[in-house]
């Protein structure tokens, strides 16, 4: 029952196979597999990371899309705010029209105890000597 054992056959022997060990040409795959191994370790200790360079997410695009977005609220902000100045500025200047308006000698913007509230008797003219 028990044939002779050949060392292909790794269930009989017992051991683990090795990884292409069936395989044409394993040397060189097995050269390639370790260098790509290297080089994905190699790119994650530069990336600082455990990802590979293929894995990295790119931030860029969202850096610039955060910077387009605040400036355009900063622009939408100061716009806002430059007219509700104008706003105002323009009702205060309508304000100041109405009340040039309603009393046209500006009396209304002196203050009451200023304005004189007796009439002004203006002194005589001198009558000169030829006149009389």
């Amino acid at each position: 029952m028990s044939g002779p054992e050949s060392p292909a056959d790794p269930a009989r022997s017992g051991s683990v196979p090795t990884p292409f060990s069936d395989t044409p040409n394993a040397e060189r795959f097995l050269l390639e597999a370790d260098t790509l191994r290297r080089r994905q370790l190699r790119s994650a200790l530069l990336h600082g990371s455990s990802r590979t360079w293929r894995d990295r997410r790119r931030i860029w695009p969202a850096v610039i899309a955060g910077i387009v977005l605040v400036a355009i609220i900063s622009a939408a902000i100061a716009v806002y705010g430059a007219f509700e100045a104008h706003q105002r500025q323009r009702e205060q200047q309508e304000r100041e029209r109405q009340e040039r308006l309603e009393n046209p000698q500006g009396l209304a913007a002196l203050p009451s105890e200023l304005l004189v509230t007796t009439p002004i008797s203006w002194p005589e003219p001198a009558r000169s000597a030829a006149n009389s």
